[in-house]
């Protein structure tokens, strides 16, 4: 109901702050946590950037994910919480339980205090990082009723932490949540407008591929969602009853390859993608790259693996329409173009 209060966990995020726009375009009030009171202003202008202006239906507390102090505070009076924020790092953490204590730990303190003030439900963000790792490779798509092996061999600390921190949210309702309901939204690769030089670990492929950062397009194949419909959905999840208790795989559509990403971004982009690669490059020369690249060294397990998921449930149970995954992949660049953010482009008037 437009005006009650809802809490969004991490709104200095990419996914958090398009949270945030669309529910103050829907007449909801927002309070949203940060680490540091500091990043208030961030915040306000990539709402902005989004074209709300925030007034003052928009507050702030602080909370971390690592401690329980402001969560009880944070949550107070909401009616809802979407729980967004996760660390996702750019390179591999020295050891897997610095992703995995805070985003499992901090997923059950959110859980917990929403529990305790009364809210009526949460919705987690989860990932097909909890979905499609781990296990045997399989023709058909991939859905909800999948779940990754932690214990896989192709499963890293990103994978392992959403993985468990999902887990744990669904165990903790079961045995103690009460009356709090819970739903889940498992993207895939987000994509989507930029609101700030701050973005996530999934932009910078569309930076590189315009940067000319990628002499040849390695052979992976990714799912790709539009940020609009991860925090659509997210909204959607958060007051529809078909929701309660339910995953769901936010996905645009076919998985797609590195190399028809580039294409796309060559047809739509014009010569603001003329460094972006064609070619493909050869797997050796990707891990020759790792040796120097933390982030390309993330990718190794995927060389080459074919996947696909399937967006049906949510388009059955929520008469969800995705935005396709090439209009989500220019409008990324658009975005970079528009802030500045590519090496050779200069920001739009």
């Amino acid at each position: 109901m437009a005006g009650e209060l809802v809490l969004v966990t991490g709104g200095t995020g990419f996914i958090g702050a398009h949270c945030i726009v669309q529910l103050l375009q829907k007449g909801y009030t927002v309070r949203t946590t940060v680490r540091a009171l500091s990043r208030a202003d961030d915040v306000r202008k990539m709402v902005r950037q989004g074209g709300v202006e925030p007034g003052e239906r928009l507050t702030f507390a602080q909370a971390d994910l690592t401690s329980d102090a402001g969560w009880a505070e944070a949550v107070q009076g909401c009616a809802y919480v979407l729980h967004v924020a996760s660390p996702f790092p750019p390179a591999i953490p020295k050891h897997e339980d610095e992703l995995i204590v805070p985003a499992r730990d901090g997923a059950l303190r959110v859980l917990k205090a929403a529990r305790d003030a009364g809210v009526k439900r949460v919705v987690l963000t989860s990932s097909f990082a909890a979905i499609g790792y781990g296990q045997k490779p399989q023709k058909t798509p991939y859905n909800e009723t999948n779940w990754t092996d932690p214990n896989g061999d192709d499963v890293r600390a990103y994978v392992k932490s959403k993985t468990i921190a999902e887990r744990a949210a669904w165990d903790f309702i079961a045995r103690e949540g009460g009356a709090l309901e819970l739903s889940v939204v498992n993207p895939v690769g987000v994509l989507g407008p930029v609101l700030a030089p701050d973005f996530s670990t999934s932009i910078l492929l569309v930076q590189r591929l315009m940067d000319g950062a990628m002499p040849g397009a390695p052979r992976l194949y990714f799912g790709i969602v539009d940020v609009r419909d991860v925090a659509g959905l997210h909204i959607e999840c958060m007051t529809n009853p078909a929701a309660k208790g339910e995953r769901f795989l936010a996905l645009s559509g076919d998985f797609m390859s590195i190399q028809q990403i580039a294409k796309v971004l060559k047809a739509r982009m014009g010569a603001a993608a003329a460094k972006a690669p064609t070619a493909e490059f050869p797997d050796w020369l990707v891990r020759i790259a790792a040796m120097r690249d933390e982030a390309v060294k993330q990718i190794l397990p995927e060389l080459g693996k074919r996947k696909n998921g399937t967006n049906e449930k949510a388009r059955r149970l929520l008469g969800w329409n995705f935005i396709s995954p090439e209009d989500a992949t220019v409008a990324t660049a658009e975005s970079l173009l528009k802030l500045g953010l590519l090496k050779d482009g200069k920001k739009a008037a």
